[in-house]
């Protein structure tokens, strides 16, 4: 019988490990869970600034070209350009 009992006594014992180490995973993954949500808004955070700062850039470029800049005048002429092919279109549709 004391085989027996040894035997409970050793399931008990891996059952208590186990238990204990799916709790400490459990709260593994919560913390994960909690940082990577934490990480993600920060992410969109950052990608806010990387579009505002990029969309600042844009504006710059094209001050720039207008007061004089030979650098960009190429790319603020054809965004011109294109601005021009919408408003003809816009007209054109509004005169059908």
């Amino acid at each position: 019988m004391s085989s027996l009992s040894e035997v409970v006594d050793s399931l008990e014992y891996k059952i208590a490990a186990l238990l204990k180490q799916y709790k400490d995973v459990k709260q593994t993954r919560v913390e994960l869970e909690t940082e990577l949500t934490a990480l993600q808004q920060e992410n969109l955070k950052l990608k806010e600034v990387l579009e505002n700062r990029e969309q600042k850039i844009k504006t710059l470029k094209t001050a720039n070209a207008l007061l004089g800049s030979n650098d960009y005048k190429r790319e603020t002429k054809l965004k011109i350009n294109s601005l021009v092919r919408e408003i003809d279109a816009c007209i054109a549709s509004l005169a059908e």
